[in-house]
């Protein structure tokens, strides 16, 4: 028997299941820049594909060595994209292991807001990289997160979520995923259906290859959705 790379679960559901996960740093100028698909992939595939995020971070010898380094990349990204805002490198710190910090208030925020709510994660990222705004010390982060939250959260309570082991061992277990997809470059997105499929893009930015791929994903999903519901499971092997 010849059995189809492809085989859909008994509990396939009638609306196909699609997901992406966006995996993001809250320095990553490449993530700035790809919030804008983000939010657009979101609103057009809103009931039909599932949409999340997870911290991924940079290491140490990925971010620049100095402002001008960081200014000419901004010149050349901001250029790519036809921004007529420069980024400002003003955020970049002494010490490189400060640079986790943001990411961990962002992914502690996640236990006090609904699903989806990307709020937190946005302003901290806009504080950075717009602003200039150093969040290496917690309580400076926190507090932005916490002003972002519109309440849902104290900045006493974020800064305590963020420096505890939990939420450190969710960052670092996002970040080990990120690398175990054997890329580099943020922000990256993974593409999951209900049938076992899997496309991965990492640097891209612009919304259509991600709706591509989307429509992919979702159209044979829904066909093996509509070949189940015409025909049912595959036969089962015959006894021998």
């Amino acid at each position: 028997m010849v059995k189809s790379r492809k085989t859909a679960p008994a509990d396939h559901p009638a609306v196909p299941a699609v997901s992406v996960t966006y995996y993001v740093e809250i320095y990553s100028s490449w993530c700035h820049w790809a919030e804008p698909a983000w939010a657009e992939l979101r609103a057009r595939y809103a009931g039909h594909v599932g949409f999340d995020w997870r911290p991924a971070l940079m290491r140490p010898a990925d971010f620049p060595i100095d402002r001008a380094q960081c200014d000419w990349f901004y010149r050349r990204s901001g250029m790519i994209v036809g921004s007529p805002v420069m980024l400002n490198s003003c955020w970049m710190e002494k010490d490189s292991a400060a640079y986790a910090t943001p990411n961990l208030v962002a992914e502690a925020a996640r236990d006090f807001l609904p699903r989806g709510d990307d709020r937190v994660r946005l302003a901290l990222a806009r504080a950075a990289l717009l602003d200039g705004r150093r969040l290496g010390e917690p309580a400076i982060a926190a507090r932005i997160a916490a002003e972002a939250s519109g309440g849902a959260v104290t900045a006493a309570r974020l800064r305590a979520a963020a420096l505890s082991e939990p939420v450190r061992a969710r960052v670092a277990a996002s970040t080990a995923e990120f690398f175990a997809h054997q890329i580099t470059q943020r922000p990256a997105f993974v593409l999951t259906n209900a049938i076992g499929d899997k496309i991965v893009l990492s640097g891209v930015w612009r919304p259509a290859p991600l709706a591509a791929a989307l429509d992919s994903l979702v159209a044979d999903s829904a066909a093996y959705a509509s070949h189940r519901a015409h025909h049912g499971g595959p036969p089962a092997p015959p006894n021998r």
